[in-house]
């Protein structure tokens, strides 16, 4: 049996609560399983677009790069497929949840004609300052392999200025 203080002392509590303006939904917070799903933090955000980005780059990659050597670009290629495959590992989106930006999959439109060696060499010079930039969206442990992909690239536009 309840004793009479508990149940004097819970009717006091939430009489003050409702004179607060609180309802008893409130005392029980967490999502409505009614409810939309709820949007999806900044860093999986920026983790997405961040994968959107190495998805692209990888498509110029594989498109026809006129007057290259063919081996230096296919490490190219195969290190930025091992920076997509490590940035797809950090990606965990909770089923259900609203994805407000889907992630692009490039698509043929996006190269149109030939492809120079200029292009990957821009490509990647945006590519390392964009992970830089984003460096304080996400939790440290992703902010350092963003910076670990980020001077990866910058090494990728030295090595395309000597071809």
């Amino acid at each position: 049996m309840t004793p009479r203080r508990t149940v004097l002392a819970a009717a006091a509590s939430l009489s003050l609560l409702s004179a607060a303006g609180c309802r008893s939904s409130d005392l029980f917070a967490g999502p409505d399983p009614l409810g939309s799903p709820p949007p999806l933090a900044r860093d999986t955000q920026v983790l997405q677009a961040m994968i959107a980005a190495e998805t692209q780059l990888i498509a110029l990659y594989q498109a026809d790069v006129s007057h290259a050597r063919e081996g230096l670009l296919a490490g190219l290629l195969a290190e930025h497929e091992q920076h997509l495959s490590q940035l797809r590992a950090w990606l965990v989106v909770p089923p259900g949840a609203a994805n407000p930006s889907p992630v692009p999959s490039p698509s043929p439109s996006v190269i149109s004609g030939p492809v120079t060696v200029a292009q990957p060499k821009a490509a990647e010079q945006r590519s390392s300052l964009t992970f830089l930039q984003y460096l304080n969206d996400v939790p440290p442990a992703l902010a350092q392999l963003f910076a670990s992909i980020a001077a990866s690239d910058f090494t990728h536009q030295a090595a395309l200025s000597a071809i």
